[in-house]
């Protein structure tokens, strides 16, 4: 049977994951909307969105039904916040400046690994280590060429402006296929994610 000392074990992980899932999508976005608005476009600048207050980014279905639903079926733990949304027209360069616009989010994630890793080596404080593979997990997942997480956008960057207009033309279709691989292709989603995840976790904390 559990215990009251087990129930408030759960409880103190479940506000430990939750909180660090809604910082670490706090710093995601906001590095979203402070790199447009230092490539020219203030349009998250004018809607709040440069900013580290959950608040200001939570999704209701990305950053709480969907961790909560993971969390409790013993599943990986990641979610999204509400899209930071900028304009290329205001970008001098729109192909590329959305590239690094999308770049900054997973990024942001790697650096907080790595400044939360340090602390770890310090401290050998074990509740930090969830903090540092949720940070991965999201840089690495964010990173795959799917629209409309910020792959799609970096990949994009990288093409050739004739390939680049049929890699955008089929955005409209991203959001099904990433539906498709949750429901089928999980375990392709691991194969993915899963190699980069365990290596950079070794490299941070041994």
């Amino acid at each position: 049977m559990t215990n009251s000392a087990d129930f408030v074990s759960i409880f103190l992980n479940l506000l430990l994951i939750m909180g660090t899932l809604a910082v670490s999508i706090s710093f995601h976005e906001a590095a979203h909307a402070w790199t447009a608005l230092k490539l020219g476009d203030p349009t998250a600048k004018h809607m709040g969105r440069v900013s580290l207050n959950p608040f200001d980014h939570i999704d209701p279905v990305g950053t709480v039904i969907l961790p909560l639903f993971l969390m409790i079926s013993g599943l990986p733990v990641f979610g999204w916040a509400k899209p930071t949304p900028f304009n290329p027209w205001n970008l001098a360069n729109p192909k590329r400046d959305s590239a690094l616009i999308s770049l900054a989010g997973p990024v942001s994630n790697f650096i907080f690994a790595i400044i939360i890793s340090l602390i770890y080596r310090i401290t050998q404080f074990d509740l930090l280590l969830p903090i540092i593979q949720l940070n991965l997990v999201l840089g690495f997942f964010n990173l795959i060429p799917i629209h409309p997480l910020d792959g799609s956008k970096v990949v994009g960057g990288l093409l050739p402006k004739n390939l680049y207009y049929q890699w955008v033309s089929l955005e409209r279709y991203g959001p099904l296929f990433l539906l498709a691989l949750f429901l089928f292709g999980g375990s392709f989603i691991s194969i993915l994610i899963l190699p980069p995840i365990k290596f950079a976790l070794q490299l941070l904390v041994g």
